[in-house]
């Protein structure tokens, strides 16, 4: 799959197709789940578009800052750049954390029972990043590092975005994978677990962990890699994961006092 292709001489970036099929397929699991859990699916629904726009606005900027040496023209240019970019240039950490701040906020408008509602955005969001991930494999959005292990994957078009003719590690497909497997493993875990806000907790310790160790295979060098070696979506990860900790360990001393 190429990222991008023409029909009748109008060019056409597969990223845009597959963001929007990824959407769609997050908001389809959402319904599913409210049915399932008993929430409320307007909850969602009803702001489909001011989530869409907040989580693009945010995890592009966050993604420009971070990579400021490429793109620290693009304001003096044009405002189509921004929204236009042809390629995933995206800050995933803070994809996910505007959303989550943004369902914070309005579960605690409408003093609804939070921990359902979470459940389901987080097994939604793994559901979808299954497809957006193989995607990201496919039209070489998501490059590896060279490698020697035993998993890797050599590009040989002369189309490919990679700069490396010789085998690097499949990132994007190993996110995908894990993006499968913590679904699974989650969704089970859900049906078997009661403990409020386990599942959310569980989840951001174990997809931040995967974050923090794989990005380092990433081809990527942004801005904050190049002085602290994590990149932002590293440095976001460890906040998460010390966050969840707290938290996690608060529910287990409050499961042992009971």
């Amino acid at each position: 799959m190429y990222p991008q292709f023409e029909i009748f001489w109008i060019q056409i970036y597969s990223f845009w197709i597959w963001l929007s099929i990824s959407f769609v397929l997050f908001f389809w699991m959402l319904y599913k789940l409210s049915l399932k859990y008993w929430i409320n699916s307007n909850f969602f629904l009803n702001n489909i578009f001011f989530y869409f726009i907040s989580m693009f606005f945010f995890s592009r900027l966050f993604y420009i800052v971070s990579e400021w040496r490429s793109f620290k023209f693009v304001f003096q240019e044009s405002l189509q750049k921004f929204f236009l970019m042809p390629d995933y240039n995206f800050s995933i950490i803070w994809w996910v954390f505007w959303f989550f701040l943004i369902l914070f906020f309005k579960i605690k408008k409408f003093k609804l029972k939070s921990e359902k509602y979470i459940d389901a955005v987080v097994l939604a969001f793994l559901f979808a990043a299954i497809v957006w991930y193989i995607w990201a494999f496919l039209g070489w959005q998501i490059l590896g590092k060279p490698t020697n292990l035993s998993i890797w994957i050599t590009y040989n078009s002369v189309l490919s975005k990679s700069s490396y003719s010789w085998p690097i590690f499949p990132l994007a497909f190993i996110y995908s994978i894990i993006s499968f497997v913590l679904f699974t493993a989650l969704y089970i875990t859900r049906l078997f677990t009661k403990i409020e806000w386990f599942v959310w907790y569980l989840w951001i310790i174990i997809f931040s962990s995967c974050l923090l160790i794989f990005e380092f295979f990433n081809v990527s060098i942004d801005t904050f890699s190049t002085y602290t070696t994590l990149n932002i979506t590293q440095i976001g990860a460890v906040a998460l994961i010390i966050y969840a900790s707290l938290w996690l360990s608060k529910i287990y001393k409050k499961g042992v006092e009971a």
